[in-house]
């Protein structure tokens, strides 16, 4: 008696015409995307190169002659203020919070991942917790404090507020960084006798340096572009880049050049930044994300 076995069916690949089409298909749609978060910035410095006549035309004028006057009008080449202290300022601000934040985050997130304390998810509940409140809504109790101690108009105290405000975000996003070191490198390392200050230092921080560089970035962004905290407690001696920027529009005359220029002067750091650390910044934003 002859049996007859079935072979199992076999699913034919794709072919390869239909494979690059939807592969075209996908990169013409990023390309779409990205062209539609570039074209406003390309549209401000286009805009920033042009008189003010020529800004505020309707429909813009795209082929206007090009003029660095409202570069010179934000460097105080025309008589108005100079923005060397407000951008001295935010550098100032951004810069000392984002090492704050990094020196409490490191330690914090190292307690919550590789050594958890108890009730370490109540801790990240906790530091969550903070970002849920209106900024807003603690803005007068903050004025008041501020105002009683005398520390209104002060850089220091909004390298304090900026601290506080990005720490939970940088201890959420370290916890998640540290998580992915491997448990054997640290026995390892207390085996051979390693302190924890030397461990951290030596073998934690190297491995996670990318996860840092992401955390030191956002930090930095979210400092530079505050406005609200700067916009209240500060005045002429502590005044920030945001503040200065928001004093080129008014209600009368021709600004939009004037608040272009300017704007691209203050995304500059940012920007400079991001290039500095995009390699770094890559890997930190893709370490946590795959098990």
């Amino acid at each position: 008696m002859t049996v007859t076995v079935d072979a199992p069916a076999v699913t034919a690949p794709a072919p390869p015409k239909k494979r690059n089409r939807s592969g075209a298909l996908l990169g013409l749609v990023a390309w779409i995307v990205g062209l539609l978060f570039v074209a406003p910035v390309v549209w401000m410095v286009l805009t920033s190169f042009h008189s003010e006549p020529d800004a505020a035309t309707n429909p813009p004028s795209v082929f206007a002659p090009l003029t660095v006057e409202g570069y010179a009008n934000f460097f105080g080449a025309a008589g108005g203020a100079t923005p060397w202290p407000p951008l001295l300022n935010s550098i100032t601000a951004s810069v000392l919070s984002t090492v704050l934040v990094l020196l409490f985050a490191i330690p914090a997130a190292y307690a919550l991942s590789i050594r958890p304390v108890e009730k370490w998810t109540d801790v990240l509940f906790f530091f969550l917790s903070t970002k849920m409140l209106p900024v807003v809504a603690g803005l007068l109790p903050v004025y008041l404090i501020a105002q009683g101690i005398g520390m209104l108009d002060n850089i220091w105290l909004l390298i304090v507020l900026y601290t506080s405000m990005n720490l939970p975000i940088a201890v959420w996003m370290m916890r998640s960084f540290l998580a992915e070191v491997p448990g054997e490198v640290l026995e390892a390392a207390a085996l051979d006798g390693c302190s924890l200050t030397h461990t951290l230092r030596t073998i934690v921080i190297p491995m996670v340096l990318p996860g840092i560089a992401a955390t030191s970035l956002i930090c930095f962004i979210f400092s530079w572009n505050e406005l609200l905290f700067a916009r209240v407690l500060t005045g002429t001696v502590a005044q920030t880049a945001p503040v200065f920027l928001i004093g080129f529009v008014t209600s009368q005359g021709l600004f939009l050049a004037k608040v272009c220029a300017a704007a691209v002067i203050v995304s500059l750091p940012v920007l400079i930044a991001g290039f500095a650390a995009q390699d770094k910044l890559v890997q930190g934003l893709s370490l946590g994300a795959i098990k």
